[in-house]
């Protein structure tokens, strides 16, 4: 499963806000060559939420252990809820967060209901396409709720 797939996948659910900073836009530079995907039929950048989905190509500067520097190496995360991302990866242990095809609780963010796949592959397919899925249906509840 390559990055081509999952970004179809994305861009095919209704409501989808794709950002992916490049060299010269008004993000920061590490965000460049990244993906941030959000719940906005109206097109606007969402003030006041997170995106339920990103991709990051490299390593930031508190977010080192899934080796993203390497070549080839990049990492899907996807906001799943705190009891969703127990289900998937259990409480805690020792971690190897670089294992790729492997859904893993985000190095960082995992507390917070978000889980990771380092370079998806196909044990992990049928799985991230449903766990995209659901996050965009989640959030496209919320933002109704709010509205």
């Amino acid at each position: 499963m390559g990055m081509d797939e999952i970004l179809g996948a994305i861009r095919a659910l209704d409501g989808v806000l794709e950002t992916a900073p490049r060299e010269g836009d008004d993000a920061p530079p590490i965000a460049w060559g990244d993906h941030f995907f959000y719940y906005s039929p109206d097109g606007t950048v969402p003030q006041r939420t997170q995106p339920y989905a990103t991709i990051v190509t490299k390593d930031y500067p508190d977010d080192t252990q899934s080796d993203l520097d390497a070549e080839g190496r990049w990492r899907l995360n996807i906001h799943v809820g705190s009891a969703k991302a127990r289900e998937l990866v259990g409480d805690g242990g020792e971690r190897d967060f670089s294992e790729a095809d492997v859904i893993l609780p985000h190095p960082v963010y995992g507390s917070l209901g978000w889980v990771a796949v380092v370079n998806p592959g196909d044990r992990t397919r049928a799985t991230v396409l449903k766990l995209l899925h659901d996050a965009h249906d989640d959030e496209r509840r919320r933002v109704a709720r709010r509205a």
